[in-house]
């Protein structure tokens, strides 16, 4: 009886709060490490949370200790969030869960929701996105993990792609742990109409959190947790202020950007510096090849297939250090080159 009391209160949830719910939320990032088994959620959007006193900043992420991670946005039901989470405790993967979600939405409507998934079954750990087709433009999820951490990056109403391309960019060459890996992504998407409703805010969002557990944290009471909202108008960027309490808690290490040199593939980027075109070849055919040109900042600037080369027309790119990452199935290059 109490779980068709749930449901059909996340039924009616979606009927009567359909305009706020619709973009829930708009960029946000799940993952899990296969080394620590920590587990963690980041995740922002241009809601004034100042207006629904009942949701906490981090309501969209739901962590569960030592067993994975879950990401319900874009038309938020707590039931459908309530069910993933019955779904992984009962043992199912990532990719089983979202299955069944899309089968059993509890609104009857799986094509408006988006959700990212990581978790682990048994020692094996995986990650699983999912963006329903009539999900709010620009939408797109990615999937992918660096060093046995998996993760899924998951937006709606963005910008364009290059949002959730920054945000691997970032989570994938941070330094520190998960929480330090977590809040570089939100830092990839920390851009003026990253969703697009905050561009007249002149901000990326309107809220912001992070949080992570480790393994032997209770359920609901994870170890770390940080979280800002910010009012509609009030033009203030919640990542940034995010960033300042993370910092007071937090020491993230730097090092150097890592560069994997793939044998044969022998990626050459001329004249470098450069000034109006700089050409990108291989000496040999890549397989499924992307070529992805991040700024100083992690912020993605140039993003397209790659064979053997391609001309990047920089006269209109500021002047500093920028980073190509050409990823393949082989596996991927990165290098430095300068625009002057």
């Amino acid at each position: 009886m109490m779980r068709l009391v749930q449901i059909v209160f996340g039924c009616l949830f979606g009927l009567f709060f359909a305009p706020f719910l619709s973009a829930q939320d708009t960029f946000s990032i799940v993952a899990a490490d296969s080394t620590t088994r920590q587990v963690g959620s980041a995740g922002a959007s241009c809601v004034d949370l100042f207006q629904f006193p009942g949701f906490k900043i981090d309501f969209l992420g739901d962590l569960l200790p030592n067993l994975g991670a879950i990401n319900t946005q874009a038309s938020y039901l707590a039931a459908n969030q309530t069910n993933a989470r019955t779904r992984m405790n009962a043992g199912d993967s990532p990719a089983e869960i979202i299955t069944w979600l899309k089968g059993n939405d509890a609104g009857f409507n799986p094509g408006i929701r988006q959700y990212g998934i990581v978790g682990f079954t048994g020692s094996a750990l995986s990650a699983a996105g999912y963006t329903g087709v009539s999900t709010m433009d620009y939408k797109n999820h990615l999937t992918g993990n660096i060093g046995g951490i998996y993760y899924s990056i998951q937006g709606n109403i963005l910008s364009g792609q290059a949002i959730l391309d920054s945000m691997e960019y970032r989570f994938r060459n941070a330094d520190g742990d998960l929480a330090c890996r977590l809040m570089a992504a939100l830092q990839g998407a920390k851009k003026v109409g990253a969703d697009t409703r905050c561009a007249p805010n002149g901000t990326s969002s309107l809220f912001a959190f992070v949080k992570v557990s480790e393994p032997s944290d209770a359920y609901n009471n994870p170890s770390f947790v940080l979280g800002v909202k910010t009012a509609s108008n009030a033009k203030k960027e919640p990542i940034d202020s995010l960033q300042v309490l993370f910092n007071a808690v937090k020491n993230c290490e730097t090092s150097q950007v890592p560069t994997l040199n793939l044998e044969g593939i022998d990626l050459q980027i001329f004249p470098n510096p450069g000034s109006h075109i700089i050409q990108v070849k291989t000496a040999i055919p890549v397989t499924q090849g992307t070529c992805r040109v991040m700024d100083a900042k992690g912020v993605v600037v140039y993003s397209d297939q790659f064979t053997t080369a391609t001309s990047l027309h920089t006269g209109s790119w500021p002047k500093g250090a920028y980073f190509l990452r050409l990823q393949c199935r082989e596996g991927y290059v990165l290098k430095q080159f300068m625009v002057q």
